[in-house]
């Protein structure tokens, strides 16, 4: 999941104009886990927008903005107040906001709504916690399914570092060193020998943006 949190109103007014007419696009997915952009927030951004003099011209809650196949379909069902509007809000992560100007054949501006953050999961408390750093390269298998670039501070491949003490964090010591917690995860599944097999150091090119990559003929994209 693609975590994000709302921009301030205050933000938003210094790029949205009083007299604009704005189209909302919020998501369907991540933004309303996140609650950054639910039916509920786009909804309640749209009332807040409006006491400040600023026009909708409607919304629309494509399930995944991200996906040019959802966000073209949203833009054919709501074409006419799309082509009214001055620019579009999007309440949706980074990846979304790009997608929208990328597919809109009017090419309206594109304003923002949301910061993003990290993709992350959703704890059982409901706090979220960045889980992946999109490496391109992931050692998961051999670390217990813990990923050591995203939770040790210093993304070692090969852990603990000298600075470990009764478990924590050099960096922070209220947090749980990664490779300790490897290493609890790999001795309780049986699998330490894993736990001394040396990592070799990253392919950092693999992280080299942007990046992309092309789907083998027998998939499919998602509409």
């Amino acid at each position: 999941m693609i975590i994000t949190k709302k921009k301030p109103l205050k933000e938003l007014l210094t790029y949205i104009k009083k007299g604009e007419k704005v189209f909302l696009i919020g998501c369907g997915e991540c933004s309303t886990t996140c609650k950054t952009g639910g039916e509920e927030e786009v909804l309640a951004l749209k009332k807040e927008l409006e006491k400040e003099g600023i026009k909708i011209a409607g919304w629309a809650l494509p399930k995944a903005p991200c996906i040019a196949a959802q966000i073209k379909t949203e833009f054919a069902r709501h074409l006419k107040e799309i082509k009214e509007a001055d620019s579009m809000l999007v309440l949706a992560c980074g990846l979304g906001a790009q997608s929208v100007r990328e597919n809109d054949r009017f090419a309206k501006v594109v304003h923002i709504a949301c910061d993003t953050m990290f993709i992350g999961e959703v704890d059982k408390e409901g706090i979220f916690k960045e889980r992946c750093s999109a490496c391109g390269e992931c050692v998961l298998e051999l670390t217990g399914g813990i990923c050591p670039i995203t939770l040790c501070a210093k993304g070692l491949l090969n852990g603990p570092c000298g600075g470990v003490s009764k478990g924590k964090c050099e960096a922070d010591r209220d947090r749980d060193c990664a490779w300790v917690l490897i290493y609890n995860e790999l001795k309780r599944q049986g699998r330490l020998d894993d736990f001394k097999k040396i990592q070799p150091p990253m392919d950092h090119s693999k992280m080299n943006k942007p990046r992309q990559l092309k789907l083998s003929a027998a998939n499919t994209i998602p509409s």
